[in-house]
């Protein structure tokens, strides 16, 4: 038995940390968005009794070292079921280390298909629980869509669907520890926060301008990535409604109301950039295909 689950990307269309926890995680404030750029994670039964993990993209972990072993064993554990041997491969498209959640989103790929490959009935509660023994943003990626993530990730809500044009998402050819990130904010002397209030207002009233006026990222005040201001600058001069780098980088997205302006925006970012990608929002985080 095999099957294939598109594993999608996310952005974080707000990103605040609020404060170090005592024990040295950090409280989030994130408002994500699942988009169609996707690894295709593909799970299969074997019969060797053991879990072996491969990737399109050599750049990435093998095996133990890549988060789809961890979920597969984590979701063995988890469930009190055997494993039977399982060959997980992955095809990669979501660039590494970019922001994206591009090991998380194949980690809850992982825990999707096999609760469906297994049949375990696992409830969303169940996913968003495994997932957060994984990795903070493995149970967004599980659900996805457009979601409210609040504590180190873990603590979910469900958004109302806003009216997004199209997405273009550009990975400059640099990439950011994601713990060196927060390091950089336990270490910073003078940090700004958002309008989180005036954020989720936006999004329940359905307030597109609102909610672009609003897009931010705390990881801009101190993470340096010298490409973002070229690539805003596209953005901007092709009428993006916003642009602003996901996660803790250095992917750089913009949102536009016009597809066309999207399409020249991306246009021209491809003469400087080897990523770059022209994407839709998604109402969910994993598709079993």
């Amino acid at each position: 038995m095999s099957l294939t689950v598109k594993a999608y990307a996310k952005l974080n269309l707000m990103l605040d940390i609020l404060s170090t926890l005592p024990n040295g995680y950090h409280d989030l404030f994130m408002v994500m968005q699942s988009v169609s750029l996707h690894d295709l994670v593909t799970l299969k039964q074997n019969a060797f009794g053991d879990i072996a993990v491969t990737c399109s993209d050599s750049a990435i972990p093998q095996g133990e070292g890549n988060l789809a072993h961890k979920a597969a064993q984590v979701f063995f554990d988890g469930t009190g079921l055997s494993c039977p041997g399982l060959s997980i491969h992955i095809e990669k498209h979501i660039p590494h280390a970019a922001g994206l959640a591009g090991g998380s989103a194949d980690a809850a790929a992982v825990l999707v298909g096999l609760n469906r490959l297994f049949d375990a009935g696992l409830s969303d509660r169940d996913l968003v629980r495994l997932g957060a023994a994984i990795g903070s943003d493995v149970p967004f990626c599980a659900l996805g869509g457009l979601m409210l993530a609040q504590y180190t990730g873990t603590v979910l809500s469900y958004l109302p669907p806003l009216p997004f044009g199209k997405i273009v998402v550009v990975k400059p050819d640099c990439a950011v520890s994601t713990g060196e990130a927060y390091r950089a904010f336990d270490t910073a002397e003078r940090i700004r926060h958002f309008d989180r209030a005036g954020m989720l207002a936006g999004i329940m009233q359905g307030d597109m301008d609102g909610v672009c006026r609003r897009i931010d990222n705390v990881f801009e005040q101190f993470i340096d990535v010298p490409e973002r201001v070229v690539i805003k600058g596209v953005m901007r001069r092709h009428f993006a409604q916003s642009a602003c780098m996901s996660g803790s980088g250095p992917s750089v997205f913009g949102i536009f109301e016009n597809e066309a302006d999207a399409e020249e925006a991306a246009r021209e970012l491809r003469r400087s950039f080897k990523n770059v990608f022209l994407c839709d929002c998604v109402d969910k985080g994993c598709e079993i295909v």
